[in-house]
Parts: C-alpha cells; sequence; structure tokens
C-alpha cells in the first residue's frame, strides 16, 4: 500500500515537471551570418566601343624643292593647308584586370583595342594670280586615318563597382596623304603615301559594373561593366614628295603630323572571377 502510494506520487511529480517544462520558452537558434559578396574586378573581358574622333594637328605645310619654294613664297602652292577631320568610331577592345583587394583598391591591367575611324578629308584649293602665272592653279589635297589601335597598360582604382583609370601605351594605324597640283587642266605635280604608322596613346576612363540579374544585365551570365573613356593618340609626322610629272626629283614636299583623340563609350563581358 505504501508502495502504491509512493510510485503515484513520482509519476505525479513527474508529469507536473514535464508539464512546466512544455510551458517554459525555447531557446532562440544563433542567426546565421551570411557574408554579403564583394565584387573583384579581377579576370578577362571583351566587348564593342562606338564614339567620336577628330584629330589635332590639322596643318599641311608645303616647301618648295631649290627653285619651286618661290612658287610657295608668291602663294602659288600654299605654305599651310588646314585639313581638319573629324567623324565617329567603331571597334572593341579586350584584357584583362587585376585587384589586389577585392572591393575598394588598386586595380591593374592591360587592354589592347582596334577601331575603323571616318577620318578621310579633301581640300581643293584654287589659285589665280595672272601678274605672276596666267594660269588657274588647283591644289588638291586629301588626308586620311581609317585605322587606329593600341596596346595599353591600365592603373585604376575601384570603389566597389565603380573603377576609375588612366591608361597609355603603344598606338599604330594606317595613314594616307596624298596631293595633286594642277597648272591649267594638266596635272602637273603629284604623289601619296600610304602605310603603317606607330607611335603612342594616352588618356583615361570611369567604368562601372552592372549588378547580376538586374534590368541592366543583357547575358545573366557574363559580368557586364560600361565605360566612357578618353583617349589621345600621336602617330607622328612624316613627309611626302609631290613630284613633277615632267622629270624625276623636281617638285614640292608636304609633312603633315598624324595626332588626335576618341572619346567613346564602350560594353565589356568578363569571365573569371571578374
Amino acid at each position: 500500500m505504501h508502495n502504491s502510494l509512493i510510485l503515484s506520487g513520482l509519476a505525479g511529480i513527474l508529469l507536473s515537471g514535464t508539464a512546466l517544462a512544455a510551458d517554459l520558452p525555447r531557446r532562440a537558434e544563433a542567426p546565421v551570418f551570411t557574408p554579403i559578396p564583394v565584387f573583384a574586378w579581377t579576370g578577362a573581358y571583351f566587348g564593342p566601343n562606338g564614339g567620336y574622333a577628330y584629330t589635332e594637328s590639322d596643318t599641311l605645310r608645303t616647301t618648295g624643292i631649290g627653285a619651286l619654294q618661290a612658287n610657295v613664297t608668291n602663294d602659288l602652292r600654299r605654305a599651310n593647308v588646314a585639313l581638319p577631320k573629324d567623324g565617329f568610331s567603331f571597334g572593341g577592345q579586350a584584357g584583362y584586370n587585376f585587384q589586389l583587394t577585392p572591393g575598394t583598391g588598386f586595380v591593374f591591367g592591360f587592354e589592347t583595342d582596334a577601331q575603323y575611324l571616318d577620318l578621310a578629308r579633301s581640300r581643293t584649293e584654287t589659285i589665280f594670280r595672272p601678274a605672276i602665272n596666267p594660269n588657274v592653279l588647283r591644289n588638291v589635297y586629301a588626308a586620311d586615318l581609317d585605322f587606329l589601335g593600341t596596346v595599353r597598360g591600365r592603373v585604376g582604382y575601384a570603389f566597389d563597382r565603380v573603377l576609375v583609370y588612366g591608361t597609355g601605351g603603344f598606338a599604330y594605324g594606317t595613314t594616307t596623304l596624298a596631293a595633286v597640283f594642277r597648272t591649267g587642266t594638266p596635272v602637273t605635280y603629284a604623289g601619296a603615301r600610304s602605310g603603317l604608322e606607330t607611335g603612342y596613346a594616352y588618356g583615361g576612363g570611369i567604368e562601372y559594373a552592372i549588378p547580376a540579374n538586374s534590368f541592366l544585365d543583357l547575358t545573366g551570365s557574363l559580368q557586364m561593366t560600361v565605360k566612357a573613356e578618353y583617349l589621345r593618340y600621336d602617330l607622328g609626322s612624316r613627309t611626302v614628295l609631290i613630284r613633277s610629272t615632267g622629270g624625276p626629283g623636281v617638285g614640292y614636299n608636304i609633312e603633315s603630323r598624324t595626332e588626335g583623340a576618341l572619346a567613346r563609350v564602350g560594353l565589356n563581358f568578363g569571365f573569371g572571377t571578374y
């Protein structure tokens, strides 16, 4: 009898303890920490670009060989002819970036690009000085830079998804310079030079990395950036002999310099950890 009472009492105590434990508040689970992804510019990229190109050295300078310098002095052949050129540019680029620390920090890289330039221009000078020459003189000048390529280094500083950078390196392009001088109707002097010229280019820009899955992200798989850039080029100077059609070694020398700038925008599509 006593044992039954003791067992019944113990069972009641256990049941009461279980009920009380069920009423106690449960310990909250520790929150799971999810680190915010840090953007990194490291990786390879490629993309198109387009913009506006213009020349900065626009003057063709003419000197006569021997006695023909008198014609330049008397303004029968212009000593200086301005031939400004501007137009659109379109091309593409590819390169690689390396960022020292993800997020904010220095970014180093290299880039190569190539573009078509709409910089073909010509000019005709009509000169009539009957006191010196009874003929109407027509001097036609033409110049062109239709292709420009560069291989450049890039150094910049990233503020997360915004990269500000400077750039500089090697430049090359195909240039053309030609002139035809007429005395009356016949062509009396003519000459041309066309070929690959080399020099340097430098500039700077700003680039923004578009967040993945935003409405501006066109690919969904490649990291996309948009940039605005200013690039100045200088391919040096050259001299073209405008030779007499009546005999070798007689004529005029025309000197020109190929330099100018590009203001352009572009898209880049990145790979790797970019």
